[in-house]
């Protein structure tokens, strides 16, 4: 059940005559899209009351929806969108017949405070703000030119920190600012319209349950695995192909978390999608897993089926999974790239998700 807390909230905020939640339109692109990944955080799912046996069925009922969201992900944003419009609709019904509309409404509030201003530009938020037309052309100047900044700070370099610092500061001062353009009795109701107030951008992320590997018979290094098998543990799973040059600078790396991280309970696997039609001969690929010194478990995935149910689009990828099956984190091509410390990057991660508790991940078990 939803915590006493937010049921009194969403009570309240339901005797004000709530707006009609309706999903994002394809052309709604500036505001963020964070339903769906709200209802995959431990976090928000303690606001909905989602706890003990229920947070299982949960997790079974996120992976039977999440599969699209998992092979579209790196598509474009109207290639996407539909598939994340059922998803979200499969949800707020599971949410409304399992939990009831409170547990709809919290979740709802949670993505108000998650999109802060722009969700001004909802129309049914709009309209229960009632915010005059020179209001909503306000918003959407401040949002456009935002967006404007955000093109021309990374268009030259998309990994640029300083760009990045810059864009977030602008973004930042897009809330206090908006706010100031209310009427006292417009704050009133977008206050009471959120609900109670948490620190959403504190909530660990957290993606798309991972999809199971697709078997196709063939393994190196001992029989299939199955991820259903691994919950309970961490996981890196990596993508490769091995004539690739780029996935050969990262063989050390996977060869040295096998011999630190097995240690530790984590599990790595390899995934050998083929681009070269040697990288299609599984004797071949057999005897490149001996000569690279992998010993850990390889899916040969000949026909790359493995590859498209996770939307991979680079060999190398790596990916690292938690102990409930949820997409943690990823990384695109070769981990240390001219001086990246994607390595690193990955192993704290994967030092985080070892310490989580996977009774309560929000409160880890003391080291």
């Amino acid at each position: 059940m939803l915590t006493v807390v937010a049921a009194v909230v969403c009570a309240q905020a339901r005797e004000t005559s709530l707006p009609r939640w309706r999903a994002l339109a394809t052309n709604e692109a500036r505001i963020p899209r964070n339903f769906l990944m709200l209802a995959h955080s431990e976090e928000a799912q303690r606001e909905l009351g989602i706890r003990g046996k229920a947070r299982a069925e949960f997790d079974d009922f996120l992976r039977s929806i999440d599969g699209d969201w998992v092979r579209y992900h790196r598509h474009p944003e109207p290639v996407l969108r539909p598939h994340l419009d059922r998803a979200e609709a499969a949800l707020e019904s599971h949410l409304a017949k399992a939990y009831g509309d409170a547990a709809v409404d919290r979740l709802h509030q949670l993505e108000l405070q998650a999109q802060g201003a722009r969700a001004f530009l909802r129309p049914e938020i709009a309209a229960y703000l009632e915010l005059t037309p020179d209001q909503s052309s306000r918003f959407d100047l401040m949002f456009t030119k935002t967006e404007e900044l955000r093109a021309a700070a990374f268009s030259t370099n998309p990994q640029d920190p300083a760009a990045a610092a810059a864009f977030q500061r602008v973004k930042q001062s897009e809330n206090p600012l908006a706010v100031q353009m209310l009427t006292p009795e417009q704050k009133r109701r977008w206050t009471a319209l959120q609900g109670q107030k948490r620190d959403v951008m504190a909530f660990n992320r957290v993606n798309a349950m991972a999809s199971e590997l697709v078997d196709s018979g063939k393994w190196f290094n001992g029989p299939p695995v199955r991820l259903a098998d691994l919950r309970g543990s961490v996981v890196v799973v990596h993508f490769y192909a091995f004539q690739c040059h780029n996935c050969q600078a990262n063989f050390g790396i996977y060869n040295r978390w096998y011999r630190t991280l097995r240690e530790k309970g984590v599990h790595l696997i390899g995934v050998q999608s083929p681009e070269t039609s040697a990288e299609r001969d599984p004797d071949l690929v057999g005897k490149a897993v001996a000569k690279d010194g992998f010993q850990f478990p390889v899916l040969f995935d000949a026909d790359s089926r493995t590859w498209n149910a996770w939307g991979t689009t680079m060999w190398p990828t790596v990916y690292v999974i938690d102990k409930r099956g949820y997409l943690r984190n990823w990384w695109l091509g070769e981990l240390n790239w001219q001086g990246a410390q994607g390595d690193k990057v990955l192993e704290r991660v994967i030092d985080r998700l070892r310490a989580e508790d996977l009774d309560d991940p929000v409160h880890p078990k003391p080291q």
